[in-house]
C-alpha cells in the first residue's frame, strides 16, 4: 500500500473547495503581493504556489473524470462546465501575474539553475505566449471539446439485437465470418456518417477560434503557436517532418508488404476495411479475459513477475489508494470513449479510465495506461506539481508504450503459447500500422492549421492525400465518405491539436527500451524508472538518456529500430 504524501506546504487548507473561484482568489491574491526578500523567500513562495495549482488542478480533474465516466448526466456535465467557465479563465489571468512576478524577481537568478532551470524556462514561455483575449476563446474550446465527448460517447448501435457502444463492436472486426465483420463495420460506420455534420461544423468553428489564438499571440498560424506553447524546444516542425518521411520510407514498406501477406493468406485479391483484424489462419478471436477483474487480476501477475517494484504499483492502483478509487475499466452507454490515465494532482493518485470489451487490445491499453501510472506514482515525491504534472508528452508516453512490449514475455498469464505468439505479432503488426497512422494525423493537423481558410472539399482532398501516402493498399470501393471522414474517430484532433507526434516519437523510445529488455531485463527496467522518478524536471533529451535511450528520430535511427522489430517478427508464427 502507499502511503500518503505529505503536503508540501501549510500555505493551502486541506479541506479547500477548489472548484470555487471564490474560495480560491484570496489565496491566489495572497501569493501576489506577498513581499519576496530572497531566494528563500522565492522557493517558498514556489512551493506555496505548487500546493495551490495542484489542488485547483485535482479539482478540475476530478469533474473531468466524473464527466467523462457519465457524459450522459446532466449534473456532471454541469458542474464540470461550471468549472471550465469559472475557476479555468480566472486562473489564467492570476497565474500570468504569478508567473511574471516569479521570472521578473532579481532572486530568480540567484535560484539553483540545475533545480530550476526547467521550471524557469516554462514560465518564462508562458509569460511571453499569454494574451487575455484568448481566455475566453480557449474557454470556448474546452466547451466544444466536452461536446465533442458527449456525441461520441452517445453512439450507440443496435447489432444483432443489441444495443451496444462503438468500442462494444471492435471485437467483431475480429470474427472469422467475413460477412458479420462486414456488417458490423457498415453499421459502424453508417453510424459515425449520422453525425459527419455535426463533426464537422464542430470542427470548422474549434479551427476557427484556434486560428484565432495564434494570430492573438503574433503567430501566422496555429500549427506554429501550438508548437510553441507545446514546448517544443528540442525538436522543430521541420524535425515533424523528418519523423513523416522516416517512417514512410522504414515502416510503411514493412505495412504494405504485411499487408499482401494477410491478403494472400486470406486468399483475396484486396484487402477491405473489414479485413485488417481477423486471424489469417481462420483460428477463433483471441479473448484473453472475460471481465474487467479479471483482465486487472492478469495484469497484476504480469507485471509482479516483470519487476517486484512495478507489481506493488499496480497492486495499490487495484485496491485503491487512501480510499480513493482508481480504475474505471468496462464500456458502457453514456461513457466517453478511449482510454487515458489522469493524476489527482494534490493526493498524488492515479486514476486510469478505458472502455474494455474483452479484446486483445485491451490488454495493451491496461498495461499502457498502468505505465503512464507508474510514471504518476514514481515521481510523487516531487515537491513542484509542474515537474510532476508537466513532464513532456514525448516522455509519458515512453513510460506507456515501454509496457506493451515488455510485458510480452509474461502473455502466457493471458494465453496459452499459441496464443500468446500470435498476441505479440498482432502487437507488432499493430505498430506498423500505428506509426503511419501517426505520422498521417500529424501531418494532417500540419496542413489544416496552415491552410485555416480550405473548405471541407479541400480538407477531405488532403486527408485523401496522405491516406494515399501512407496506406493506399486497401480497397474502400463504395466506401469513399467513410474513407474522407476516417479522422473523425481521432479524438486528439478535436480535443487536443498536435498532440499525436508524441505518440511516434515515444513509441521508436519504447522500441528502444524493448530492445534494451531483450538484452537485459534487470537494467532496462531499472533505468526506466530511473527515467520516470525525474517527472519533468531535466529537458526532453536528458528524460531518454537517464531511461537509457537516444531522443533520435532520424531515418538511421527509425530504421535501425524497425530493422529490430522485423527481425522479431520473422520469429513468430503467422
Amino acid at each position: 500500500m502507499l502511503s500518503p504524501v505529505p503536503l508540501a506546504s501549510d500555505y493551502v487548507p486541506a479541506s479547500l473547495d477548489a472548484t470555487n473561484w471564490e474560495n480560491l482568489r484570496p489565496l491566489y491574491q495572497g501569493l501576489l503581493d506577498r513581499p519576496v526578500a530572497d531566494v528563500r523567500a522565492l522557493q517558498l513562495l514556489l512551493l506555496d504556489r505548487s500546493e495551490l495549482d495542484a489542488a485547483v488542478s485535482e479539482a478540475g480533474t476530478l469533474l473531468e473524470i466524473n464527466m467523462t465516466c457519465h457524459t450522459d448526466d446532466a449534473a456532471a456535465n454541469a458542474a464540470y462546465s461550471a468549472f471550465v467557465e469559472n475557476v479555468a479563465p480566472q486562473l489564467k489571468a492570476i497565474s500570468f501575474e504569478l508567473d511574471k512576478k516569479i521570472v521578473g524577481h532579481p532572486a530568480a537568478a540567484q535560484l539553483d539553475q540545475e533545480r530550476y532551470a526547467v521550471l524557469l524556462r516554462d514560465l518564462r514561455l508562458g509569460v511571453e505566449l499569454f494574451r487575455p483575449e484568448n481566455i475566453p476563446i480557449e474557454t470556448e474550446l474546452t466547451k466544444l471539446a466536452q461536446e465533442f465527448q458527449q456525441i461520441a460517447g452517445a453512439m450507440t448501435v443496435q447489432f444483432h439485437g443489441q444495443e451496444r457502444t462503438l468500442p462494444q463492436m471492435s471485437k467483431y472486426q475480429e470474427e472469422t465470418d467475413r460477412q458479420q465483420r462486414e456488417g458490423a463495420f457498415r453499421t459502424v460506420a453508417q453510424r459515425r456518417l449520422l453525425e459527419r455534420e455535426r463533426f464537422d461544423d464542430l470542427f470548422d468553428r474549434m479551427l476557427k477560434l484556434r486560428h484565432q489564438t495564434a494570430l492573438n499571440a503574433g503567430f501566422a498560424n496555429y500549427r506554429d503557436f501550438a508548437h510553441r506553447a507545446k514546448r517544443r524546444f528540442d525538436y522543430t516542425v521541420a524535425d515533424c517532418d523528418a519523423f513523416a518521411e522516416s517512417v514512410e520510407l522504414s515502416v510503411v514498406p514493412a505495412m504494405r508488404r504485411l499487408n499482401a501477406q494477410r491478403a494472400a493468406a486470406l486468399g483475396l485479391d484486396r484487402l477491405r476495411p473489414w479485413d485488417l483484424s481477423v486471424d489469417v489462419l481462420g483460428r477463433a478471436p483471441l479473448r484473453p479475459f472475460a471481465t474487467a477483474e479479471d483482465m486487472v487480476a492478469r495484469s497484476h501477475k504480469v507485471f509482479q513477475r516483470m519487476d517486484a517494484g512495478l507489481g506493488s504499483l499496480f497492486g495499490a492502483l487495484r485496491a485503491g489508494v487512501a480510499g480513493d478509487k482508481c480504475l474505471d475499466l468496462d464500456s458502457r452507454k453514456g461513457k466517453a470513449p478511449g482510454g487515458y490515465q489522469a493524476n489527482r494532482d494534490r493526493k498524488r493518485i492515479p486514476f486510469i479510465f478505458m472502455n474494455a470489451t474483452g479484446v486483445q487490445r485491451d490488454v495493451e491499453t491496461m498495461v499502457h495506461e498502468a505505465g503512464h501510472a507508474f510514471h504518476a506514482l514514481l515521481c510523487r515525491a516531487e515537491p513542484l506539481v509542474a515537474y510532476r504534472a508537466e513532464i513532456p508528452l514525448e516522455f509519458c508516453e515512453v513510460a506507456s508504450m515501454s509496457m506493451e512490449l515488455t510485458c510480452h514475455e509474461f502473455l502466457d498469464e493471458f494465453y496459452g503459447p499459441v496464443e500468446a505468439d500470435r498476441a505479440r505479432r498482432n502487437h507488432l503488426e499493430g505498430i506498423a500500422i500505428i506509426l503511419p497512422w501517426i505520422a498521417t494525423i500529424d501531418q494532417f493537423q500540419h496542413w489544416i492549421y496552415t491552410h485555416p481558410d480550405h473548405s471541407r472539399a479541400d480538407r477531405s482532398a488532403a486527408w485523401n492525400a496522405l491516406l494515399d501516402r501512407f496506406y493506399a493498399d486497401v480497397d474502400w470501393t463504395g466506401l469513399e465518405e467513410v474513407r474522407a471522414s476516417l479522422w473523425h474517430r481521432q479524438l486528439h484532433v478535436f480535443t487536443s491539436p498536435f498532440y499525436y507526434i508524441e505518440y511516434g516519437i515515444a513509441q521508436l523510445g519504447a522500441l528502444q527500451l524493448w530492445a534494451n529488455y531483450r538484452t537485459d531485463p534487470a537494467a532496462a527496467i531499472r533505468d526506466y524508472k530511473a527515467g520516470l522518478r525525474l517527472g519533468g524536471s531535466r529537458p526532453l533529451p536528458e528524460l531518454f538518456k537517464a531511461a537509457g535511450l537516444d531522443f533520435d528520430f532520424s531515418a538511421p535511427r527509425v530504421q535501425r529500430t524497425w530493422r529490430q522489430v522485423e527481425q522479431v517478427l520473422e520469429t513468430l508464427p503467422a
